[in-house]
């Protein structure tokens, strides 16, 4: 059998086989050639775009949605949900100089989780598994701190 690559109407690359009676069927091995041409061409734009191109936000810290944001004075207090994992990071309004900040995530019953000390731009991320329970983050920043009181019960 012999295989040729081509383009369809709808603009998809796929592999027609023929099976020798004139009847052809688009191969999976064209499919998985023709994403890989499609994701390679994106990549291209993006690093011919350069630094000239801005980014909309910097990737979320956490994976997951946002469940709970706090904002205070001198930053915010962040918690992302992801399936059975909470996760928690205290983000600097003005990253700058190092500075005392810290991030704290606890699961009702049991110890906290917490990253503390003298960071430029971020505290955490640190994660729970609360397991149907309820939890706690608490934030700080240059001694100004916030917290999400038990959430997600």
């Amino acid at each position: 059998m012999r295989a040729s690559y081509a383009c369809t109407e709808q603009g998809q690359w796929g592999a027609d086989v023929g099976d020798g009676v004139g009847n052809k069927r688009r191969n999976r091995v064209g499919r998985a050639l023709a994403r890989a041409l499609a994701v390679l061409t994106a990549a291209s734009a993006l690093a011919l775009a350069g630094p000239g191109l801005e980014r909309a936000e910097a990737a979320a810290p956490c994976a997951g949605r946002l469940a709970k944001s706090v904002s205070f004075v001198t930053g915010q207090l962040r918690v992302y949900q992801s399936g059975q994992q909470v996760c928690a990071v205290t983000l600097a309004r003005s990253p700058g100089p190092r500075r005392s900040m810290s991030v704290s995530l606890q699961v009702r019953g049991r110890h906290p989780e917490t990253d503390s000390g003298l960071f430029t731009r971020q505290a955490g991320p640190v994660t729970v598994r609360p397991r149907g329970r309820c939890v706690k983050a608490t934030g700080s920043v240059a001694g100004t701190s916030r917290s999400t009181g038990w959430i997600l019960c």
